[in-house]
This record gives structure tokens, sequence and C-alpha cells, in this order.
């Protein structure tokens, strides 16, 4: 991407409309962008796989009330007693994931704007309250094993971690990934580390303020056509979308769920993945996702682990 000029409203708007990945994959739609992870692309991602080191991209599960975690996830412990002096511990998970404090995945029935949902479907024939009929979930339940790639931002720019004054733009990531010697295949899974745990540490523990929406940093909407000339299956990030964006959108970048059939996997951990990959001298590995089975899901809670 050679124009480092902020895009016009026109340009924008063009990225969401003219570029389109509706009816691509045809009777395949409703698992849109993970068609590109073929048996082919596993086999090679799991060659990526020298010495079995793992790195989980997961944040604990978000049960501390916080201004980034406005709506905690919920656990009990109960204690069940058994007969002969026995017994067993169970617990009840209950959680709202979407939003700035759960990784998790979201499906392409997620999100959604005035010209329609991924695919062209229409809310109105695709959402229900037993759940949707269209690009859900469960689509992926067979799991997701593909070639996963880290940019790390923080280490290019030589800054612990992104500002709102200075959000991520599309070029700085094609330099990057040139940079770091890593060429973007299709059905790659990209992950965009950008010091979230640093940045929070300097801003009251907080990323993303839920409860009074301050600006907050992250991903440019000049990203959008870094996403969809890569032909990636998954984009996961630690801080997600810029906030708030000059172009009336809802939201920077998660267009490209509606617009490309791309999955996001929303506030990855990826600290520890940015440390394994400068120890291990590489930026690519085997990157493994399985979301709950929920039949009509608009996304899941996950673990996603990235193997060396």
């Amino acid at each position: 991407m050679a124009d480092r000029q902020l895009p016009t409203q026109e340009e924008v708007m063009s990225y969401l409309r003219d570029r389109r990945n509706w009816g691509r994959w045809g009777d395949k739609g409703s698992a849109g962008a993970m068609n590109l992870i073929t048996d082919g692309k596993r086999l090679k991602a799991a060659q990526l796989v020298s010495k079995g080191r793992t790195v989980s991209l997961s944040r604990p599960f978000p049960v501390t009330p916080s201004a980034e975690n406005p709506r905690p996830a919920q656990h009990y412990m109960s204690v069940w007693e058994r007969p002969n002096n026995s017994g067993a511990a169970v617990d009840f998970y209950g959680i709202l994931y979407h939003g700035t404090s759960t990784t998790h995945i979201d499906a392409l029935c997620h999100v959604w704007d005035e010209a329609g949902m991924w695919d062209g479907r229409k809310p109105s024939e695709t959402l229900s309250f037993d759940g949707a009929n269209y690009g859900t979930i469960d689509q992926w339940s067979d799991g997701i094993l593909t070639r996963g790639v880290l940019l790390d931002v923080p280490k290019h720019r030589g800054k612990p971690y992104v500002t709102v004054e200075e959000p991520v733009h599309g070029w700085e990531l094609e330099d990057i990934a040139k940079a770091q010697g890593v060429t973007l295949e299709p059905g790659d899974a990209v992950f965009v580390y950008s010091g979230r745990e640093a940045y929070a540490a300097d801003h009251d523990g907080v990323w993303a303020n839920s409860v009074t929406n301050e600006p907050r940093p992250g991903l440019h909407t000049s990203c959008l056509p870094f996403v969809r000339d890569n032909d990636m299956s998954i984009l996961g990030w630690d801080m997600m979308d810029a906030s708030p964006n000059d172009y009336g959108l809802g939201w920077s970048v998660h267009g490209v769920i509606f617009a490309y059939g791309v999955a996001l996997l929303d506030n990855a951990l990826l600290e520890p993945l940015a440390k394994a990959c400068a120890e291990e001298g590489r930026y690519e590995f085997m990157i493994t996702i399985n979301p709950l089975n929920v039949i009509g899901g608009t996304g899941s809670p996950v673990n996603p682990i990235a193997v060396f």
C-alpha cells in the first residue's frame, strides 16, 4: 500500500462497498473467509511446529468489574456431597463476552451496517431470539487451525504502545510485515500487537473505558484495504478499532466482518506472544482456535494457542 495519506470518505466507503466478498464462496458463504483455510493450508501450518512451544492468547475469565469490564463475567462454585465422605466441586459460568474484556471470536452475524449483514443478508431475516441462521459461530465448530502471523507495532515504532494520537495504519502494517521478513498468504490469521498492557499500565489500568466511551487507541480505518488485499481469514488484535473515527462509521475496522467475511478475534492477549516471537526469532507459527459449538451464536469465548 504505497499511498500514505489518510483515505477520503469516498475511498473508505469504496473499501466497504466495491471490494466486498459477498457471494464469493457460494453455498459455503456462511463460513466466510474461513473457506480460505484449506486442508493444504492446515498441513502447511502444522509444518511450522518445530519445538512444541505453546503460548496462550487468552486473557483470564473477566470476573472483576472495571471501567473496561462493566458487565463482568459470573463464576460461582458449588460443592456436592457424595456417599462415603466423597464429594465434587462444580461451578457455573455466565458471560456476555462481546465488548472490551473477554478474549473471543466474532461470528459473521455479529455486526452490520445500513447496506446489510455479511453476504447481503438482512438482520430482520437472519436474527431471532433463538439465534441467527447465517454466518454463525457453529460454522467453525470443527475448529480453526492455520498459519498465524504476529505484527509487532511497538517493536517497529520503538515505543511501548500505540496512542490515540498515532493509530495503526494499513501501510504501517505492510511495513512491519516486510521488516519482520514475513510474506502474508491467503487464509492467514494475522495478529496485530499494539501494546495494550503497557498502555493500560500508564492509564489507570484501562485501555478502553466502556463506561464513558472516551477515545481509545487502536487500528485506523486505513487498515481495511490491508485486510482485504492480503485475503486473511482472521484479524486478531489487543486494542481493536481506534475510536472514534472520522468517517461516521459504526466501527473503524469491524466492517471487515460484514464486507469481507473475515472473523475478528477481539481482546487477544498478545504481549506474551510478542515476547515468544522475539525469543524464537520468527513471527509465524501454527494457531489453533476452537469456538464453542453454539448453534446460531454470534461468537464465542476462546483460548487461542500459538504453537512454535
